[in-house]
C-alpha cells in the first residue's frame, strides 16, 4: 500500500504542523476542510474557495452516488472534473448520514446495511467493498471507509457492537482496495464515549496500517469535555507518522483545542449553515447579524479582518440583507466564515512553527472572551 507523502514539519506540544502531499495537491496541516456534501460548498464557487486558502475539500460519497449517480461523473472523469475543482478532495464514505438518517435504514448487519433513497425510495445494499470502489471510481484523494456511527448516550454494549463492525468493515475496505489507485484510505475510530472501546479500535486501526486515520462518533451531543477526553484517548493509540483527521468538528474554540491535542484535518458544516443563519465568526466572538443593534453600524463585521466582506460592506448592510431574506447574504457570510476559519489555521500553522502556541492560544481566548459582539 502506498501511503501519501505526510511530513512533520514542527511540534509544540502535542500539536503538529505537517504538510500532506496528495494525488491533486498539497495539504498544509492543521487544515480544515469547508464541506460540499453534493460536490458544491452551498452558494461558492472553486474560484471562491481557493482564494479564501482552501487547499482541501470534503463531499460525500452517499450523496453523490444517490445524485448525480455513476454515470455521470464517469461521463466527466471523475469528482473533480464535475466540481470544476483541481485540488485534493477528501469524500466521507456516508456512515455518519446513514447513522443520521435511520429511519431509511434496516438494520445493520455484518455483511452492510440496506438504505432507501430519500430521492425516490430505491432499496440500495451497501458495504464497506462497494462504498470504497465508488469513491475510488470518482478518483478522490482520500477515501474514508464505511463505519458505524452511533447515537450518544449509547451503552457500553452497543457501543461495543459498533466498534467490532466498524473494525471488520476496514479491513474489508483495505482488502478490497484497487492495486495501484491513487485515493488514499482512511481508518476511523469508533467506540462511543467508552474509554476502553475507544483504546481498542484506535489500537486495532493502527495495526492494519492505513494511510490515516480519523476519529469519528464524536460532537453528536456529548458535552465537550468529554468530546475532548474521547479524542485524546483515540488519539494515544495512533501512529505520530500519519495523518489524524478529527470528523464533524467544531467551532473555533473547539479546533483550537483538538489542534493542541494533535489533530491534522477537520472538517465541519458550522461555518456555512450559521452563515446562512446570520451568525459570524470574528477575532471578539460571534456576531448576530439579525439583532437590531447592527441595524445602522458602520462598522465592518470584524475591524481585525481582511475578507473582501470586512473591507467592503458594514455590519448594517449586512443586517440589512440578513432581515430582507436576500440569497446575497448567504453568500457573504459564508465567505466571511471561511475566511475566518481558514485565517485560524493559517495563524495556528505559524504558531506551531515557531514554538508559540499557548501564547497565540492565550490571545484568542483573549478576543473570544471580550464579549462585545451581541
Amino acid at each position: 500500500m502506498k501511503a501519501p507523502r505526510f511530513e512533520l514539519l514542527a511540534r509544540d506540544g502535542a500539536a503538529r504542523r505537517a504538510r500532506l502531499r496528495l494525488a491533486h495537491g498539497t495539504v498544509e496541516t492543521p487544515a480544515f476542510m469547508p464541506v460540499g456534501t453534493r460536490g458544491a460548498v452551498r452558494g461558492l464557487g472553486p474560484g471562491e474557495l481557493y482564494d479564501l486558502g482552501t487547499e482541501l475539500l470534503l463531499g460525500n460519497a452517499l450523496h453523490l452516488l444517490l445524485r448525480p449517480g455513476p454515470e455521470v461523473l464517469e461521463k466527466h472523469g471523475g469528482l473533480h472534473a464535475f466540481m470544476g475543482w483541481d485540488g485534493p478532495l477528501l469524500t466521507d464514505s456516508g456512515g455518519f448520514q446513514l447513522f443520521s438518517l435511520a429511519s431509511a435504514c434496516r438494520p445493520t448487519t455484518p455483511e452492510g446495511v440496506e438504505f432507501r433513497s430519500p430521492l425516490d425510495g430505491a432499496r440500495l445494499f451497501l458495504t464497506p467493498e462497494s462504498m470504497l470502489e465508488w469513491q475510488e471510481r470518482m478518483g478522490v484523494d482520500i477515501a474514508m471507509v464505511l463505519d458505524e456511527c452511533i447515537a450518544w448516550p449509547a451503552t457500553q454494549e452497543r457501543a461495543r457492537a459498533a466498534a467490532r463492525r466498524t473494525l471488520d468493515w476496514a479491513a474489508r475496505s483495505l482488502r478490497a482496495r484497487r492495486a495501484g489507485a491513487a485515493t488514499a484510505v482512511f481508518g476511523i475510530v469508533q467506540g462511543g464515549t467508552h474509554t476502553a472501546l475507544r483504546t481498542a479500535c484506535a489500537r486495532a486501526l493502527a495495526d492494519l496500517e492505513f494511510d490515516g486515520y480519523a476519529v469519528g462518533g464524536l460532537s453528536v451531543g456529548e458535552p465537550r469535555a468529554l468530546m475532548l477526553e474521547m479524542l485524546e484517548v483515540s488519539l494515544r493509540e495512533l501512529p505520530g507518522t500519519r495523518p489524524r483527521y478529527l470528523m464533524g468538528v467544531g467551532t473555533p474554540t473547539e479546533l483550537l483545542e483538538a489542534v493542541r491535542c494533535g489533530v491534522d484535518l477537520f472538517d465541519c458544516v458550522l461555518p456555512t449553515r450559521n452563515a446562512r443563519n446570520g451568525q459570524l465568526y470574528t477575532s471578539a466572538g460571534v456576531l448576530r447579524l439579525r439583532n437590531a443593534v447592527h441595524r445602522e453600524s458602520l462598522l465592518p463585521p470584524d475591524p481585525e479582518c481582511a475578507c473582501p466582506v470586512c473591507r467592503t460592506h458594514s455590519r448594517a448592510y449586512l443586517h440589512h440583507l440578513q432581515r430582507s431574506g436576500e440569497l446575497l447574504s448567504a453568500r457573504l457570510n459564508s465567505l466571511h466564515n471561511l475566511y475566518y476559519y481558514q485565517k485560524l489555521m493559517r495563524g495556528l500553522r505559524a504558531a506551531i512553527s515557531t514554538g508559540r502556541l499557548e501564547q497565540h492560544t492565550a490571545t484568542l481566548y483573549a478576543g473570544w472572551e471580550r464579549g462585545t459582539l451581541c
